[in-house]
């Protein structure tokens, strides 16, 4: 199923949905594709999508503005995450969904804004209703970015200060239980800038598990990769961290 879960500027943006075969309530998540804030598609995540909703939750995929098709910046991305969390919760009795129960989740570029969605303030779509919270209630991110401004590379993508869009920046208390997995040989994306993230937030007192992959590079985790076999760890451990939460029946 698909939607269009915002109108913006640049165009239309569409949610694909992936419902579970219930009746009752169940839990949901939201992913956003990675591609440096510039390219991807939403199709990344539909295996993920797919799993998620054969094991009882509602998964969608996401479209956001990015550079090579919208001409817009990071921020425009993290303003669209917001939106998407908040498209759902707004319509939670129409997809049958917990709106206390939403998580969102993302790789690399979409996992910064799947990260944003639970710790960056502000960053809201003026004309959304804000009694409506953007804020999801876990984490589900794979080799995210979530130091922006540690990434100097990455400083011409950022017009204004990449401190206010930078998770790490805005680490504090209350925040989303949170998975990380992430390569330790990443080159892309550091792997120590997970370790920090999870650090600061332990000292916050939240929830982050570090899934650390020896060895992996970036997108490590994608369905099709090498043999398959870091795609269905991951997609394992991140069921079990859904049942931990009670988004998921065991199995």
């Amino acid at each position: 199923m698909q939607r269009i879960y915002k109108t913006t500027p640049q165009g239309e943006l569409a949610i694909h949905i992936f419902e579970p075969d219930t009746d009752e309530q169940t839990a949901a998540i939201v992913f956003f594709f990675g591609g440096g804030w510039t390219g991807g598609n939403p199709q990344q995540f539909f295996p993920h999508c797919q799993h998620l909703s054969e094991r009882g939750m509602l998964a969608a995929s996401a479209e956001y503005r990015i550079k090579s098709k919208h001409n817009t910046s990071p921020y425009e991305c993290v303003e669209d995450g917001k939106s998407a969390v908040r498209w759902l919760r707004a319509h939670a009795d129409k997809l049958n969904i917990d709106p206390n129960r939403i998580a969102s989740g993302g790789g690399s570029a979409g996992g910064h804004v799947g990260a944003c969605t639970g710790t960056v303030p502000g960053q809201d779509a003026p004309d959304e209703d804000m009694a409506i919270s953007s804020r999801p209630n876990a984490m589900v991110l794979f080799n995210p970015v979530v130091d922006v401004a540690g990434l100097k590379r990455l400083a011409e993508r950022f017009p204004r200060d990449p401190r206010a869009i930078s998770p790490l920046q805005h680490v504090c208390s209350n925040q989303p239980p949170t998975i990380i997995f992430h390569g330790t040989n990443d080159t892309t994306v550091p792997y120590e800038q997970a370790q920090r993230f999870t650090k600061a937030m332990h000292k916050a007192g939240n929830t982050c598990e570090l899934c650390a992959y020896e060895g992996k590079g970036h997108g490590f985790f994608n369905y099709g990769r090498d043999d398959g076999s870091a795609y269905e760890q991951t997609v394992a451990q991140m069921d079990d961290f859904l049942v931990q939460l009670g988004y998921l029946d065991p199995k």
